[in-house]
């Protein structure tokens, strides 16, 4: 059974972009906005990683990653942002939470795999002790 990513962004031709490279390896749910991606969650779906762009209408990424790291059901839950934001490394190591990696866009699709192949590898050696 393939293990199911959460990817969470507002720009549609990312969301189908991302569900076309990693649908072969991974069980793909897609959100357009923390809204969305936190009620899916809430209806108690648990992905194996989520993937979740900075900006968004709404909820943004940072909002709703905050939300996932408090959480006591979703706060191990790795996360990998992918965002075009200019000062990402900025952002992120202001972030009151840790998240896994971070990766502009535009993406090379063999760094985010790789990134998401890396941030498994440690859920799942966390997850059997």
């Amino acid at each position: 059974m393939k293990k199911t990513l959460l990817i969470v962004d507002d720009d549609l031709s990312i969301l189908k972009l991302l569900s076309f490279i990693l649908s072969k390896d991974y069980e793909i749910v897609v959100k357009n906005n923390g809204i969305e991606a936190f009620s899916w969650l809430e209806d108690g779906n648990l992905p194996k990683l989520i993937i979740s762009d900075l900006q968004m209408p709404y909820f943004d990424g940072q909002s709703f990653i905050k939300n996932v790291k408090i959480s006591g059901f979703y706060r191990n839950i790795p996360v990998i942002m992918l965002s075009a934001a200019y000062d990402l490394e900025e952002q992120v190591a202001n972030m009151p939470f840790k998240v896994e990696a971070y990766i502009h866009k535009p993406f090379n699709p063999t760094t985010l795999k790789s990134a998401i192949n890396q941030a498994l590898l440690v859920y799942d050696a966390s997850d059997s002790n």
